[in-house]
């Protein structure tokens, strides 16, 4: 097991990373403020790992209440959120009951959100059962919902107390959900990690063929970037988080006009940072053999290169509506160069261009 702690001033979690870590109870006990949990997860992880998981904790006396959610991020909404409250509330469960989320970046969303204002405050765990949770959305404390105008718009920060990343669980993750979160993988190599971009490059094929080694490695490295930036710009207010939103400017803006669930987070955040490095291009930031070396990265990894042709009217005006706009002015994350990046903005020429050559 891999350790990552994630230092924070007032609510520091370590990330536990390694195999066969959903039967350590013991990791999990010691947070607990009353031997009850309830369970969030979906339609599909439910049949996975659900019973395990709470067999392993009603070994150690503890009560589990178990909440099966829609799978899909169309049901990220206000409607499935309110089922979590529906459960908590019939269960009487108490502003000491941890909430355990139990899959992908969906539920562990949701049952973040849920936690941060159930009984004003609960605590939660998070258990990612999915490659772009792990190394992503299940570290930072971000959650949130999404709305028919803009995806992620209504949440809130607030940590969990423990995130546990079970290899395992990655076996049964299809192959398309399993690329989609390579692309954040690929993400923090080009924010401001050229080595593990190149290393990414020397061992796709391991990753893509599941490699425990490998992929070990790979959530580690991700997670530990995260931590780093996290522990710096917690709620995102001195703009050093925002550059984790590498690609994601253009790539929510695809999800929303797409209608969510079409395209993966991850294929939209894939294809969002070929335009953000289409776009560096044109500011003559990054060439075009870099262009053509990001993209070779990312057709390795089975994740689409070129975004879906929505006009470029149409992008800015989902794009205007992104959290990261500040006073009007839609703010980008660019690179300067090949592992260097940096929040700035683009005039509507050059995100015209950008869209010109990047969409198919």
């Amino acid at each position: 097991m891999r350790t990552v702690p994630l230092n924070l001033a007032q609510t520091p979690y370590d990330i536990h990373i390694g195999r066969g870590l959903l039967e350590r109870a013991d990791l999990i006990l010691p947070l607990l403020l009353q031997k009850q949990v309830a369970i969030v997860c979906n339609s599909t992880v439910a049949p996975l790992y659900l019973e395990p998981l709470c067999t392993v904790l009603e070994a150690e006396g503890v009560h589990c209440h178990s909440i099966v959610l829609p799978d899909g991020e169309v049901f990220k909404t206000w409607e499935t959120l309110n089922q979590i409250f529906d459960a908590l509330l019939a269960g009487r469960c108490e502003r000491k009951t941890t909430l355990i989320a139990l899959g992908g970046g969906v539920v562990g969303d949701m049952t973040g959100f849920a936690a941060a204002v159930y009984q004003r405050g609960a605590p939660y765990i998070q258990i990612p059962t999915t490659l772009l949770a792990q190394v992503d959305s299940s570290v930072g404390g971000k959650t949130a919902i999404n709305h028919p105008l803009g995806k992620n718009m209504i949440g809130a920060f607030y940590q969990p107390k423990l995130v546990l990343a079970d290899l395992a669980t990655l076996d049964t993750l299809p192959m398309r959900e399993f690329s989609a979160g390579m692309a954040e993988v690929i993400k923090y190599g080009l924010i401001d990690d050229l080595a593990f971009f190149e290393w990414l490059e020397a061992n796709m094929e391991r990753l893509m063929a599941r490699d425990s080694d490998a992929l070990s490695f790979a959530i580690e490295r991700c997670c530990r970037n995260k931590a780093r930036v996290v522990a710096l710009d917690e709620r995102e207010t001195t703009g050093v988080r925002e550059l984790l939103n590498l690609g994601h400017t253009f790539g929510h803006a695809i999800e929303a006009g797409m209608g969510y669930g079409v395209w993966l987070h991850g294929e939209a955040v894939a294809a969002g940072m070929v335009l953000a490095a289409l776009a560096s291009c044109e500011l003559g930031q990054l060439s075009t053999v870099d262009v053509d070396r990001i993209k070779a990265l990312l057709v390795k990894a089975g994740l689409p290169v070129a975004a879906p042709r929505l006009g470029a009217e149409r992008y800015l005006d989902l794009m205007a509506g992104d959290k990261k706009v500040d006073a009007g002015r839609i703010r980008y994350v660019l690179m300067r160069r090949m592992g260097e990046s940096y929040v700035g903005e683009l005039s509507s020429a050059c995100v015209a261009n950008a869209l010109t050559a990047g969409c198919e």
